[in-house]
């Protein structure tokens, strides 16, 4: 363990990363701008924040269920969309949890900081899933109260994952220390595989109907300017 920590504390490391996933966030976005550009402002977001935070895994993750040019949707690409939505919202939060705690506060106990993450998570989390939810046409209240129904289990289940392994890498590190970042990144990641069967289960239950497939969008684009041709 203690080398794996030495290796996570080299400046190269988080280099690395930082470049590969700004290398990974310029090919969404020429994506999404060519090829994609019927889908959602938020949507856009979330593929931008789940790539942004994973690099190589969240660019793979929107090829494979987040495209217009998907084959064909499954219940494997809607529990990627879900998590995904969960991700972005989350991984917000949990930057701003622990940036305000362990870098503005100062906080020293890893409870409080856990707990204060949790909350910033859980919060981003619902909003990043109710705003996507509006735009293909669910209401407010709608919204909200599927979104707290359905997102709970998820997000309680990431959170833990993410805050207990950037806890357990990196409890003591401060915000001048390169661990911190890349803890903080790897912590992230964790929690986004191990959100994803729950989303899976989740949608396979009936909990969670999963998000619209991307490819709805187009043709529904095509319809509305074929009525309005006719």
């Amino acid at each position: 363990m203690e080398a794996f920590r030495a290796f996570l504390s080299q400046p190269a490391t988080l280099i690395v990363w930082l470049v590969l996933s700004l290398v990974c966030l310029a090919v969404l976005v020429w994506d999404l701008r060519t090829k994609n550009r019927e889908l959602g402002s938020l949507m856009k977001l979330v593929w931008g924040l789940t790539t942004l935070y994973s690099g190589p895994l969240g660019l793979a993750i929107y090829y494979f269920s987040g495209r217009q040019q998907i084959s064909r949707d499954s219940l494997w690409r809607k529990g990627w969309r879900s998590t995904g939505h969960c991700y972005s919202g989350c991984g917000m939060g949990e930057l701003v949890g622990i940036v305000l705690t362990v870098g503005v506060l100062a906080v020293s106990s890893n409870v409080w900081v856990a707990l204060v993450t949790f909350s910033f998570a859980y919060l981003f989390g619902v909003v990043l899933t109710i705003g996507p939810l509006m735009q293909e046409g669910t209401s407010f209240n709608e919204a909200l109260i599927d979104a707290l129904y359905s997102e709970t289990a998820s997000i309680v289940f990431m959170e833990a994952v993410a805050i207990g392994v950037d806890t357990w890498i990196a409890g003591e590190a401060k915000m001048h220390d390169v661990l911190f970042w890349t803890a903080l990144l790897l912590s992230l990641t964790a929690g986004l595989l191990a959100a994803y069967p729950v989303n899976v289960l989740l949608i396979k239950f009936g909990i969670k109907e999963g998000m619209m497939n991307p490819r709805m969008m187009r043709e529904g684009d095509v319809d509305m300017q074929q009525a309005a041709a006719g």
